[in-house]
């Protein structure tokens, strides 16, 4: 047995493990675990690549085989998640939004995929594993504080959605690779900074789930402010 393949391999395989357990845990209505597989996928996930390129394998059947899993672990779970905890109660609305966030994962994934070595320094749209992660995070968060989204109306559905379409939009999201091809405006920097405390004291009960939410949801909404400022000042 080739060790050095086996390994990345073996990471990549446990992220889907992770998914499908996540989605049986959800199932038998355990929304706890079902948020958390999630995240240890997400933990896989990082360390199927890292240890490719450690060992020198990779490869194009392991970056299929990556894609494959990141649907099941972050489009796929994630909406069952979802469709578990509150978007059952909006009925087509809901059915909608899940659908719709698990194709805009796939088509993530294969635009990724496809544009690999066309955009170098940053992520054309909101990363997969980000995106699952929101929804599982903030689940996991409201099911420990004891909040039933419900009381904001169509305010989930509709965020959902839009961590749906970030996904497949061309808002760029720094890689943190140390390239500086996607500059952080200070403005950004000073926006993300209180969005991540804001998360964390309202949180505060929970703190570790809190910790998570806040690294996510500033990650997203950050993307969005860097990418509005770099528009106006060149167009400026």
């Amino acid at each position: 047995m080739d060790y050095r393949r086996f390994i990345p391999n073996l990471c990549t395989s446990m992220n889907l493990v992770f998914g499908m357990c996540s989605i049986l845990a959800t199932y038998r209505g355990d929304l706890i675990w079902g948020s958390i597989f999630i995240l240890l996928a997400l933990v896989a996930d990082g360390l199927d690549g890292r240890t490719a390129r450690f060992f020198g394998v990779s490869s194009e059947m392991g970056k299929e085989m990556d894609s494959l899993c990141d649907l099941g672990s972050f489009g796929i779970a994630p909406g069952f998640l979802a469709w578990a905890f509150v978007l059952h109660n909006y009925d087509l609305l809901g059915m909608a939004v899940v659908i719709l966030f698990a194709v805009c994962g796939m088509w993530r994934l294969a635009r990724f995929n496809v544009n690999a070595d066309v955009v170098h320094g940053y992520f054309m749209g909101l990363a997969i594993p980000a995106g699952g992660n929101i929804v599982a995070m903030t689940t996991l968060l409201f099911v420990l504080l004891g909040i039933d989204p419900m009381g904001f109306g169509l305010a989930y559905p509709i965020i959902m959605a839009v961590v749906g379409w970030l996904m497949v939009s061309h808002v760029h999201y720094p890689n943190f690779k140390g390239d500086g091809a996607e500059p952080i405006f200070l403005v950004t920097k000073a926006f993300a900074a209180v969005m991540f405390a804001a998360i964390l004291w309202f949180g505060r009960e929970a703190l570790l789930p809190a910790l998570a939410v806040a690294v996510f949801c500033t990650y997203a909404a950050a993307g969005i402010v860097n990418t509005l400022i770099a528009l106006f000042a060149k167009e400026g």
